[in-house]
């Protein structure tokens, strides 16, 4: 695993971490949720889950983990941190990559792909691992504005019983999206995915399932 620094803007540097599969692996840049940075448990698991599927990931901190602040930056500065790690991640590994990420992380990964006025280019594919339609018990604070712009192939993974989106929402929220959106329910997971051996998946399985299912899609779009 390397280490390297990015600056996002002068004075203003963040990190990243690489997973490296092997020369000819497809790269997805892995962003982390609100809560916590790159290093937490579920970012490491995913890394190097995917990595062990023959995908090199590259993860990275937001500016306010990296300068140890715990509320999360407005809109803007979160898609700046994301545009200048993805230039690194080109000009390092050369493109094209996927994109993508756990809640907010994944969310501002879709802001920048659909944002017109500053285009993004060699992103083949974007993965949302738990997209945060809406504050849990805030239905009507929906977080779908720029998704009819979403023309690049996404997964969405999401959790059926997800405070921040159910199923049912989620799906709804992508019907707008022009581009190809491909799906994987964890049934009876929760924003984490996590669930509960009643429901007859246990925890263990749910997320290989998971890791799975975000390999082949990966494998299938960097392909092309």
């Amino acid at each position: 695993m390397n280490e390297r620094s990015v600056t996002v803007e002068p004075g203003h540097v963040t990190s990243t971490l690489d997973y490296d599969a092997g020369a000819r692996a497809p790269v997805f840049v892995l962003a982390h949720g609100a809560g916590a940075g790159q290093r937490n448990a579920f970012m490491v698991h995913a890394a190097r889950a995917l990595c062990d599927r023959g995908i090199t990931v590259v993860t990275f901190d937001f500016l306010y983990i990296a300068e140890g602040r715990k509320a999360p930056d407005r809109a803007p500065r979160l898609e700046q941190t994301w545009r200048a790690v993805l230039a690194d991640v080109v000009e390092r590994l050369g493109g094209p990559v996927a994109i993508g990420g756990k809640s907010m992380g994944g969310r501002i990964a879709t802001h920048i792909v659909t944002d017109e006025s500053h285009p993004v280019r060699n992103v083949a594919g974007v993965v949302l691992l738990g997209y945060p339609l809406h504050p849990p018990g805030r239905p009507d604070q929906l977080r779908d504005a720029h998704l009819p712009r979403l023309r690049v192939p996404t997964l969405v993974v999401q959790g059926s019983v997800d405070e921040f989106g159910s199923e049912e929402e989620v799906q709804r929220a992508f019907s707008q999206a022009p581009g190809p959106i491909d799906w994987l329910i964890v049934p009876g997971g929760n924003h984490s995915f996590k669930t509960r051996r009643a429901r007859g998946t246990s925890p263990v399985d749910a997320m290989t399932a998971v890791y799975d299912g975000v390999a082949r899609f990966l494998h299938a779009v960097m392909h092309r």
